[in-house]
């Protein structure tokens, strides 16, 4: 007898199947912009590095790993990440290796002593972002049973961050333990300015909350812009805040199969997180975090790396964004970084009411659009119950993508 009662398909799980019923009757390759995931490999030269650690013999790069960061890997990678904070530079703030973002962050609550808590009978409350790829949710409100609360993003204001907006969804009478953020975001690609983290920051330290950033994405941006600063750029200036930043190769360097990251922050936090961890995992694949520690301390060939990637999704970005305004959507924040578009829904798409298609099904708005793109032309988005995301992790550039893509848009027929 399962423990666990069932919840209902996973969101990607229901896409995967919209994608395979519409290939199977069409016999026609879906146009898919619903996958968060690379579509790249790592560069040539991190398969090397790779490969020649993989084939080293020194019992350094084949046993556990725990929290050992193998040539200063999680120092340097953080330095790159933040954009120049360098742990060695400030006593208060600590790095540390980790398995990835997603990991990480259902460890969290327990590293912010949410069992402590409930064993004493006291509230643990998360306040995070909707909408979200919502791995924090997930863990702190269905699995460790914290007081979870829903922090709407707005389009109104950039789907940006809202202290105001925060202080409503918690209320007067309640304190946040936790605020997680996603910046640059996933859905909403946009990031996060010196001075909205600083309004955050006051917050936090105003209602003793530890603040984390997930910056999965962090890499992916114009380094010339200030559209997104690293959270670690504001808050090493805070002593007394408690806070941590997450990064990671998947995103960065196209690797999502090392499974490998660094959090950086304030002392207490990662010292508590790395107590949590260690039992929990043994640490990320050694030779995978030698390899890319030997690659972080090239910061030329790193820089380079990071900077090919990025120019591949913005060329993809250049060429989308415009085609789905031509076609009639409304974006609901910029893509500011990253590789996700996010969009307003219509009222109408085909000439067919989104509300009436809703009801008819049994759906959201998001997942009714969907539906009906996806069935009359095989355009693939992720649906939210008010807006609908399309990605590069295919490449729209290609000319036989192209083609049927505009032709495809040309059909739509918005009603906004």
């Amino acid at each position: 007898m399962r423990q666990i009662p069932a919840s209902g398909i996973n969101l990607f799980q229901l896409i995967y199947i919209l994608i395979r019923e519409y290939e199977e009757r069409s016999g026609q390759r879906a146009l898919n912009l619903s996958l968060g995931n690379p579509d790249l490999v790592p560069p040539k030269e991190v398969l090397a590095l790779k490969a020649r650690y993989a084939g080293d013999a020194a019992l350094d790069y084949q046993t556990y790993a725990e929290d050992k960061s193998l040539h200063l890997f999680a120092e340097r990678m953080t330095e790159i990440f933040s954009v120049g904070v360098r742990v060695s530079e400030h006593p208060g703030l600590r790095a540390l290796p980790t398995n990835g973002i997603k990991s990480t962050t259902a460890l969290l609550p327990l590293a912010c002593g949410l069992h402590l808590r409930r064993k004493e009978g006291r509230p643990f409350v998360v306040a995070s972002h909707v909408p979200a790829y919502d791995v924090i949710g997930t863990w702190s409100a269905q699995y460790l049973g914290a007081d979870r609360v829903e922090w709407a993003l707005d389009p109104s204001t950039g789907m940006r961050i809202d202290v105001k907006s925060l202080r409503g969804a918690v209320g007067a009478t309640r304190k946040p333990n936790l605020v997680f953020v996603i910046r640059p975001g996933n859905p909403a690609s946009t990031g996060a300015s010196r001075d909205e983290w600083r309004s955050l920051i006051d917050y936090c330290l105003e209602t003793g909350a530890r603040l984390v950033n997930d910056a999965a994405y962090t890499t992916l941006r114009d380094p010339a812009s200030d559209r997104h600063v690293p959270l670690a750029q504001v808050a090493k200036d805070y002593p007394a805040l408690e806070w941590m930043e997450l990064y990671s190769v998947s995103k960065a360097t196209s690797d999502p199969g090392a499974r490998l990251g660094a959090a950086l922050g304030s002392t207490d936090f990662i010292e508590d997180l790395r107590l949590i961890k260690g039992n929990t995992d043994s640490g990320p694949n050694p030779g995978v975090m030698a390899a890319y520690g030997e690659l972080f301390g090239n910061r030329d060939l790193t820089d380079r790396l990071l900077r090919e990637t990025h120019e591949t999704y913005r060329r993809r970005l250049d060429y989308l964004i415009p085609a789905l305004r031509g076609a009639g959507l409304t974006p609901a924040c910029e893509t500011s970084a990253g590789f996700f578009t996010l969009w307003n829904l219509p009222r109408s798409v085909f000439g067919v009411s989104l509300s009436a298609e809703a009801n008819r099904r049994g759906c959201s708005l998001g997942e009714a659009f969907n539906r009906l793109v996806i069935d009359r032309t095989g355009i693939v988005g992720v649906h939210f119950d008010r807006y609908i995301r399309y990605a590069v992790c295919t490449d729209v550039l290609a000319p036989a993508f192209r083609e049927r893509f505009e032709k495809s848009l040309a059909t739509w027929r918005l009603e906004a």
